[in-house]
């Protein structure tokens, strides 16, 4: 039986929306054994001088426990 544990992560990327998701899911894998998936609950844009600056993301990720 396995068990999983959520948390819930912030990311940004003045790329695009998926290199945010990305950069989110890496650092996460980084820190989580067992990376399984991401949920994007949010995307927002900041904007400068009329053009997207960084585009974030609110996810939560899922990883399985040993």
């Amino acid at each position: 039986m396995s068990v999983a544990r959520t948390t819930e992560i912030s990311a940004s990327s003045s790329k695009s929306i998926e290199d945010a998701i990305e950069n989110g899911i890496e650092r996460a894998n980084d820190t989580l054994d067992n990376v399984q998936g991401a949920w994007v609950q949010d995307i927002k844009a900041t904007c400068k001088d009329g053009k997207i600056d960084q585009f974030r993301v609110t996810m939560k990720v899922t990883f399985v426990l040993r």
